[in-house]
């Protein structure tokens, strides 16, 4: 059977193309397909998504699948993408996404207004990596330099920020629709709630089936 195998940033590069087609026997997995990619993709912490569904590496695959090979950004360090409890530096983030290449860095922060407080809760582990996977493909769909996001839980303090994204690119345009993309997509997409005035709201949307 054939799988499609698309590839992002360092991945593409090595191949020379965004997607390949590996031929596996029926039954096979994920793992089997990352065995046979091991030249290219080994040793990376990849996060990989089957038919644009996250997939672990025991994860079966069928004849027509598309399996993504998300890669780690900036020489092999970690997508900077954190659920956290802690205060947001936006500074700190900045920090992340300076680039000798980058002629623009756009910012942006969600604060509490309104209320003395907010109070967020996550599936961190599900949140944490959805939000790598959107700062990864936001870097590759825009060119960008570098991107960094982090959202807060627990409780926001009116004013404070409750999420933070920064984008780095060569040029203004690249940097605000990749910023303005990662904070549309982390709202639509991550499994965040907020409790505001003593109600659960949801902060994404289950995907449409």
């Amino acid at each position: 059977m054939v799988v499609t195998i698309r590839l992002f940033a360092m991945l593409r590069e090595r191949a020379g193309a965004s997607e390949i087609e590996l031929d596996l026997p029926e039954g096979a997995r994920v793992r089997d397909a990352l065995d046979r990619l091991d030249d290219l993709a080994g040793g990376l912490p990849l996060v990989m998504a089957v038919n644009r569904d996250y997939a672990d590496a025991e994860a079966e695959l069928r004849a027509g699948d598309e399996l993504a090979l998300i890669p780690p950004v900036s020489g092999g360090e970690t997508i900077p993408a954190v659920v956290t409890s802690a205060p947001l530096s936006l500074d700190a983030l900045v920090e992340r996404v300076r680039d000798p290449r980058a002629g623009a860095v756009v910012t942006f922060q969600g604060v509490t207004r309104e209320v003395a407080k907010l109070d967020y809760e996550a599936y961190a582990e599900m949140a944490d990596e959805r939000i790598r996977a959107i700062v990864a493909e936001a870097i590759e769909r825009h060119g960008l330099c570098a991107a960094a996001a982090e959202h807060r839980v627990g409780t926001v303090p009116l004013s404070e920020p409750s999420v933070a994204v920064a984008a780095s690119a060569a040029h203004r345009s690249e940097a605000f629709a990749g910023a303005r993309e990662i904070i549309d997509r982390i709202k639509a997409e991550a499994p965040i709630w907020k409790r505001e005035e003593g109600e659960w709201k949801a902060e994404s949307r289950p995907p449409a089936s």
